[in-house]
């Protein structure tokens, strides 16, 4: 199955001929929680006979309700689709809140909800809240469903424990911390990032181990300052390698940057997008008193590297 993405005028979507069930969501991270509910949400697609369709919102509410409370990004459009997709969603859409903020409630409901997307049910957050002044609500939601043929369900996000709370602000919380093998725990896949191979300022190669900077958007999020050992994604190819994320404080420099040391490759590659999967940090940034004792810290760095990778060889998190 190919996910189908719907953006644009959500009242251009087209999804007739089959009813719908239909989970609406910022779905940041598409974590543990979210799992559950898409998982939810294609069992009642089957129930229907229709199809099983997420709906995100692009970019986050918040950055226009409140910018300063706005938070990094764990997964952009293309990975919330990927990620979608191996949980059995037939079609994303990506909700322009711009455009949907103001809307009345009940021509969301009547208009997107019924008459594009067909929906037989539709699953949200207990904290739900749309249209003009947030003035609709799950109950709003639930009554609407009720006279226009559509089911609603008010769901709570939790990950593979009752007890042990998933959200994206927790995982957030957890990469803020370098802790990138819990966040990859409540994800239930490893943290990645992905961006093009741009030029530095070739230091690392002077250095004896090239690196390859990763232009990452500052809307997403990005691990503590530190080394990590990563997986590096180059195409269909795979390499152990580690990255080191901060603002190079032993040479002086105040711009953060993300630097990749692919371990035993040479190839040029500026321009090419790279994946990096996160498996483990190895220490926290520092400022070296000499080169020789940086170039001496990562060997030390690359050989434990080294070594957490060839133990963690699959990409199960």
């Amino acid at each position: 199955m190919t996910i189908e993405v719907l953006t644009g005028d959500p009242f251009a979507w087209e999804v007739r001929g089959v009813r719908s069930a239909v989970a609406i969501g910022v779905f940041d991270g598409v974590h543990l929680g979210h799992q559950q509910v898409l998982r939810t949400l294609t069992e009642r697609a089957e129930e229907v006979k229709g199809v099983a369709v997420a709906l995100t919102f692009d970019p986050h509410p918040l950055e226009f309700v409140d910018p300063s409370r706005a938070p990094k990004l764990l997964t952009s459009i293309d990975e919330r689709a990927a990620v979608m997709e191996s949980c059995g969603v037939a079609i994303m859409g990506v909700l322009p809140f711009v455009q949907i903020r103001d809307l009345e409630p009940h021509l969301f409901v009547t208009e997107i909800l019924s008459y594009r997307l067909n929906a037989a049910w539709v699953a949200v957050g207990d904290n739900f809240r749309f249209g003009h002044n947030r003035s609709g609500d799950p109950g709003l939601l639930t009554q609407a469903g009720a006279e226009l043929g559509f089911e609603v369900d008010v769901v709570s996000m939790i990950g593979d424990d009752e007890r042990d709370l998933v959200s994206s602000t927790r995982i957030r919380d957890e990469l803020e911390h370098g802790r990138v093998s819990e966040a990859a725990r409540l994800l239930g896949r490893r943290f990645s990032l992905t961006g093009p191979v741009v030029h530095g300022d070739a230091r690392g190669r002077s250095l004896g181990f090239p690196t390859a900077n990763l232009h990452i958007p500052d809307r997403m999020a990005v691990p503590a300052d530190g080394v990590y050992a990563v997986f590096c994604f180059l195409g269909d190819s795979r390499f152990p390698a580690v990255v080191n994320i901060g603002v190079r404080p032993t040479f002086g420099v105040n711009a953060r940057a993300v630097e990749v040391h692919v371990l035993d490759f040479s190839e040029d590659i500026y321009g090419e997008d790279v994946t990096v999967e996160f498996v483990e940090q190895i220490r926290g940034e520092k400022r070296f008193e000499s080169l020789d004792a940086l170039v001496a810290q990562i060997g030390l760095d690359v050989e434990e590297a080294r070594t957490l990778l060839s133990e963690r060889n699959g990409r199960d998190a």
